[in-house]
This record gives C-alpha cells, sequence and structure tokens, in this order.
C-alpha cells in the first residue's frame, strides 16, 4: 500500500505554523505504508516552501527524499494523457496539472486514497478505479 501525497501535506507538515502542521506531520511519519509524491508537486513544493517559508525547509524535504522516506513517481505518457483527459473534463474547477497528476497516480496505483488539503478539488473528481478518494488527513 501507498499514500500519494499532494503539496498542501507537504508544506504543512514542514510548516509549524501552518494550523494543520500537528495533523499532517502525523500522516506522514505514523504509517508503515510507502509515501509517494508526485515528481510533479516537487515543482509546486519547492515553489510555495520559498514563497512561505524559505529555503531551509525545502531543503529539509529534499534531504528526508534523498534518505529515503518518500519515493517520487515521475508521470507517465499514460498519465499524462489521463491528466489531459480530467483538465479537459473538469475544466470548470480549474483543475491543474499538478492536481490531475496526482489523480492519475493514484489510479494508476489503484490507490484508494490521498494525502491532501485540497477538499475542492478532490472531492469533485470522480477517479476512474474508484467512486470516490478517501481523503486524508
Amino acid at each position: 500500500m501507498a499514500l500519494v501525497c499532494d503539496t498542501g501535506p507537504l508544506l504543512a507538515a514542514l510548516d509549524a505554523a501552518d494550523p494543520d502542521h500537528e495533523r499532517c506531520a502525523g500522516l506522514l511519519t505514523a504509517g508503515d505504508e510507502d509515501l509517494v509524491v508526485p515528481a510533479l508537486v516537487l515543482a509546486e513544493l519547492d515553489y510555495w516552501c520559498s514563497r512561505r517559508l524559505g529555503p531551509d525547509a525545502w531543503l529539509i524535504f529534499l534531504d528526508d527524499l534523498l534518505a529515503g522516506v518518500y519515493r517520487v513517481e515521475p508521470p507517465t505518457g499514460a498519465d499524462l494523457a489521463r491528466c489531459r483527459e480530467l483538465q479537459a473534463r473538469y475544466a470548470d474547477l480549474k483543475l491543474g496539472l499538478v492536481d490531475a497528476s496526482v489523480v492519475a497516480l493514484v489510479e494508476r496505483l489503484s490507490e484508494p486514497k490521498v494525502a491532501t488539503l485540497d477538499q475542492r478539488h478532490f472531492r469533485a473528481v470522480r477517479p476512474a478505479h474508484i467512486e470516490a478518494l478517501e481523503l486524508l488527513p
């Protein structure tokens, strides 16, 4: 089993001042399943770390990544095609590539859940393999 991680919980876990810090840090440290980060999430996390937290937070995350705490999954061609389908289908939600890549990866791994704070997008999107995603924390 794997837990696919969106940007929000990763950022909140790095930011002790974030109101969701405790829940997200607990989610990422308490489980025994693989923590999987879609490669496109890395770029978004780097951006938000630099905007909100400064470079040290990103470097701490990157050290954890390099130490094997997280597994990075690059998008496949099929994932990108699925992202295109999702972005077209949910154009009214303005579903971005990063969120679409999270859904595509969850589908590819046949996982029922995702670590996200983005209730708006992930409650609305219907994955191909299950009726609805379980959103954690």
